[in-house]
């Protein structure tokens, strides 16, 4: 009876933790994108995107504050839909894919300025760690039996800042890089837990 009582009580307790608890959701690459604008030439704008990427949300929607993201990107999975500037672009002139095959960011605060929802954390590029704030919106909806986020944040950056050198004078290609993250992703269900049977 006690053994019975004991399990009945850890499955109460573990449910209702995981209720309470913040989401995660796996970034879907297929519905996800990074992508960036910069000028070329002064005069007009160059954009291109990486296609692989991948990473985890945990987002709680009564506390934003303990929420986190982690994203990584290809180096490789670079395109500007030109074959000839993409593969001057993956070289020793800008990303050094075969170098540094991944661009990574990993929160370490979400908080709310204001009315909006801010992400804090260390973005990676290249050999250089900076900490940037990225604003973001969220939405969060069930669609066809599957909780889904997600997730859009726009920001400047500058590619010196990230030994991104070439062109140091920005005549022929901007030093200052339009990025546009636009991230959809699925909720990660929990494994059902097992209850044992009592013994007889």
């Amino acid at each position: 009876m006690r053994k019975r009582v004991a399990v009945s009580l850890f499955a109460v307790l573990f449910f209702c933790t995981a209720a309470f608890a913040a989401d995660e959701f796996k970034i879907d690459p297929v519905h996800s994108s990074a992508a960036f604008t910069v000028r070329h030439m002064l005069v007009s704008n160059v954009s291109g995107r990486f296609r692989d990427l991948s990473g985890t949300i945990v987002y709680d929607d009564k506390d934003p504050s303990k929420s986190s993201v982690n994203v990584v990107i290809k180096t490789t999975s670079i395109t500007t839909d030109n074959d000839r500037r993409d593969a001057d672009l993956r070289s020793e002139r800008f990303f050094e894919v075969e170098k540094y095959p991944e661009i990574r960011f990993q929160s370490t605060k979400i908080e709310k300025q204001g009315d909006q929802l801010v992400a804090i954390g260390n973005l990676t590029i290249k050999d250089v760690t900076r900490q940037i704030t990225l604003p973001f919106t969220v939405a969060k909806a069930d669609v066809k039996g599957r909780t889904k986020l997600g997730v859009e944040s726009s920001t400047k950056l500058n590619r010196y800042e990230y030994n991104v050198k070439y062109d140091p004078t920005g005549t022929t290609v901007g030093g200052d890089v339009k990025i546009e993250l636009n991230l959809e992703a699925n909720k990660i269900e929990p494994a059902t837990a097992a209850v044992p049977s009592s013994s007889r």
